[in-house]
């Protein structure tokens, strides 16, 4: 078969500098959505001593974020197919800046935890809606994998920013302006997203099915709690229960998928082999993210014994890499089979695991050279299965197929966190002296709390001992990764011209953008 023009391939539209400003204008809600993840890193102390929040109250001001974002992604993807994408980032932008005020007026813990789930609902809105519009706005296979590329290093930038904004931010003003900050960008958005930012939705989106929401919230929730749990708890029978909940109620979900024409999860985003193997590889890069940095910043605060703000200041330095990395990668996979340099970002993560299982007790240069090669590795696969998975994807499905991604993505952060932090736990513990307090032998916070300085040093030693553990563990992880890209997305550099073929006659005919 004859490869197809680069021209037939792309639809024979290149984006001009209407398409790159519009995009530009997307990154700011990305950039606040990975933002919020982190930004109440230091707030905590200021908020206790205003609201008062019990310590239950105080978990759920952090997690019901997380929560309410990773529960309604398979919704809003969905949601954005049927009513236009833009419509639905308008909305979520409106809601995300009167959540945000909400949330930096708050007059109690309660009102406080309302806002923060009403930020996550926006953020749900967001991420799938700017992902989607980059798919509908890049018809070129190059232009699009260089902006999927950015997309992919400021959503990993966003997260590490916006612990030191936070600090920053806290030392002129109160714990209510790291919310704030939120509101100019977003009316900005709001402005320029009807003027630079075409409509996109599938002409033919079929009813809407209600009963799905409840039913994918049902599935996604539980597993993303019951392992979050797991990873502070350790292995509970009331956690595993609700894991096993939440795959009952995700295998329900599933069968009703498959029974419907008009399905919130189209099958036909499944029928080409490298969108549901982009998942699962962009899914293991996000353990590997997720489960570095539970060990990273652990490392700077209680081995090192940095401050807050030191520590992220010093964790922002492996981001300047990470920033080049990505566009990078793509680069590159356009002039080569993107399944070999995928592999080679899975080998890169794992070198970068090779890396800090060599740190120290003292080892500063060491864990920022292994958080740079790690970030740089796990940022060059999720950008490159993020493109192959949204260019093998219908145009009219671009929203569902980013949620799926993203919905993914927050289970392999949960799972890199609980399963890491297992390992590193089990070692930790067997290192530490049994007539060590319960709670030194629990954690290295622990250990430091009793102010004991042989205890404390036996405690350094052992976490350090436990990160090298989980460090080996998570190498080789990566390099089953790297095994599973070499031989299911062997493939992948052949299939892209066909995508291409199709995406260009179901565009003509079906998937138009509106003239608005």
């Amino acid at each position: 078969m004859t490869k197809p023009s680069s021209t037939t391939a792309s639809h024979g539209v290149r984006a001009g500098r209407r398409e790159w400003t519009a995009f530009v204008v997307l990154l700011l809600p990305l950039l606040l959505v990975s933002m919020d993840v982190s930004v109440l890193f230091f707030a905590i102390p200021s908020i206790d001593r205003d609201l008062a929040p019990s310590a239950t109250q105080q978990l759920w001001i952090f997690d019901v974020y997380a929560f309410a974002l990773a529960g309604l992604l398979i919704t809003m993807g969905s949601l954005g197919d049927r009513i236009g994408r833009r419509k639905l980032l308008m909305i979520g932008a409106a809601a995300f800046s009167t959540a945000s005020v909400g949330a930096a007026y708050a007059t109690s813990p309660e009102m406080l935890i309302a806002a923060r789930a009403l930020l996550g609902i926006g953020g749900a809105t967001l991420m799938p809606s700017t992902m989607g519009l980059v798919r509908n706005m890049f018809r070129d296979e190059r232009q699009r994998g260089q902006a999927i590329g950015i997309w992919s290093g400021a959503m990993a930038g966003g997260v590490a920013l916006g612990s030191v904004l936070s600090g920053v931010m806290l030392q002129h003003f109160w714990w209510g302006s790291v919310f704030l900050v939120n509101v100019p960008a977003m009316v900005l958005l709001l402005i320029l997203a009807p003027v630079l930012v075409p409509e996109f939705k599938d002409p033919q989106p079929g009813r809407f099915d209600f009963l799905s929401v409840p039913l994918s919230m049902g599935a996604v929730l539980p597993v993303v709690y019951g392992i979050k749990e797991t990873a502070a708890d350790g292995i509970e029978a009331r956690n595993l229960l609700i894991v096993a909940a939440g795959l009952l109620v995700g295998w329900v979900f599933v069968r009703r998928q498959r029974a419907r024409s008009d399905a919130m999860i189209s099958r036909e985003l499944f029928r080409d082999r490298n969108f549901s193997t982009g998942i699962g590889l962009n899914a293991l890069a996000a353990f590997a993210m997720m489960g570095s940095s539970f060990f990273t910043t652990q490392y700077l605060q209680s081995v090192l014994g940095m401050s807050t703000l030191e520590a992220a200041l010093w964790s922002l330095a492996p981001s300047l890499a990470v920033g080049a990395a990505a566009p990078a990668a793509t680069a590159i996979a356009q002039r080569t089979d993107r399944a070999r340099v995928i592999c080679a970002g899975f080998v890169i993560a794992a070198a970068g695991f090779g890396v800090l299982a060599l740190a120290g007790t003292d080892s500063l240069a060491v864990l920022l050279i292994a958080a740079a090669v790690m970030s740089c590795g796990i940022v060059t696969v999720m950008a490159l299965v993020s493109d192959l998975a949204m260019s093998t994807s219908p145009e009219e499905k671009a929203g569902s197929a980013a949620s799926l991604l993203e919905t993914g993505q927050e289970f392999g952060g949960a799972m890199g966190m609980a399963l890491l932090g297992a390992v590193a736990t089990a070692v930790y513990t067997a290192d530490m002296p049994s007539s060590a307090p319960e709670a030194a032998r629990k954690t290295l916070p622990g250990a430091l709390s009793t102010g004991d300085g042989s205890l404390i040093a036996i405690g350094r030693e052992a976490f350090v001992h436990s990160m090298q553990y989980a460090a080996v563990a998570g190498g080789l992880l990566l390099l089953l990764g790297a095994v599973l890209a070499a031989t299911r997305l062997r493939r992948a550099g052949a299939a892209r011209p066909e995508a291409a073929r199709q995406d260009a006659s179901q565009s003509t005919a079906v998937s138009q953008p509106s003239a608005v």
